[in-house]
């Protein structure tokens, strides 16, 4: 027979319900410096604004690739594999929070998802960017007990029946396959971010900021920069197993990201020279979580 509860179970018990979410989470640290020295190199190569963000981005979407549980899109009690690997980056405009979708992101060198990324988010900024605004009309406009059930609509028709609803606002797959930002720019090394049903996505990765501590190193005690990396995952695509082997594979890139890059010398040879940020225009620091302005 059961006993009855007291204290603070039973306080427990009448402020929160049965837990329905999926997510559970993870960390992942690594050691920077070879991160920066690689940084470094390519954007003296290319000119590109390259930044951690946009590592851990390139090393997300190998990671989707080598886990086929997480590559999929989850509907109607069934699973689909997505079309290409895309991530969003999210990134803050102001004091709002915005993002990009880099399509086949498995597929192109960091530094063009840098570049790609960059040159959307002017657009962005600039107001040129004409589906993001027929989104953001979108919202503004509806009151708030219909917007809830608009998102819960949208996604079920974006991604749970993989419409393409430009005129709408309302793109294929809006989020990707996962989803990173970061928070190194308000010196934070470690925050976790709440993964939202309407996502559709199997994970979403904070990324830190580097941060000098003390690592065992061949025996010894020595200061190191460190990256710290925190994924929410969902349940409903992936247990603990499949987590690891994607971690495995994050860990692999952002351990020397140059074996996995082409040939930055060989790349300027073939084409003559590589894009250059125009001068004026502004950078994305998205090292720093935010957007910079350079000129």
């Amino acid at each position: 027979m059961g006993t009855e509860l007291h204290g603070w179970r039973r306080l427990a018990g009448a402020a929160w319900a049965a837990p329905n979410d999926p997510q559970f989470y993870g960390d992942l640290e690594v050691d920077a410096a070879i991160l920066q020295t690689f940084l470094g190199d390519v954007r003296r190569r290319t000119g590109v604004h390259v930044t951690v963000t946009h590592l851990v981005g390139k090393a997300i979407a190998l990671g989707l690739g080598a886990v086929p549980e997480l590559g999929v899109r989850l509907a109607r009690g069934r699973e689909y594999p997505r079309e290409s690997t895309d991530v969003f980056f999210i990134v803050a405009d102001g004091d709002e929070l915005t993002g990009v979708k880099i399509v086949a992101a498995d597929t192109k060198p960091v530094f063009e998802i840098a570049r790609e990324l960059e040159q959307r988010v002017l657009e962005i900024r600039a107001g040129s960017d004409e589906q993001l605004g027929r989104t953001k009309a979108l919202m503004e406009r509806l009151p708030r007990p219909v917007l809830r059930g608009a998102i819960r609509l949208s996604a079920l028709l974006t991604s749970g029946f993989n419409l393409d609803l430009p005129k709408l606002g309302l793109p294929r797959q809006a989020f990707g396959g996962a989803m990173v930002t970061s928070v190194g720019g308000w010196g934070v090394t470690h925050a976790y971010s709440p993964l939202a049903s309407y996502y559709r996505v199997p994970l979403l990765i904070l990324v830190g900021a580097v941060h000098e501590k003390p690592v065992a190193v061949a025996g010894r005690v020595v200061a190191r920069p460190m990256l710290g990396l925190t994924a929410t995952f969902d349940h409903r695509y992936c247990d603990g197993s499949q987590a690891v082997r994607f971690a495995a594979v994050v860990k692999d890139y952002l351990a020397n990201p140059q074996a996995f890059e082409p040939d930055l010398h060989s790349t300027r040879q073939a084409n003559g020279s590589v894009s250059q940020t125009p001068t004026g225009v502004g950078t994305i620091d998205l090292t720093e979580g935010h957007l910079a302005s350079t000129v």
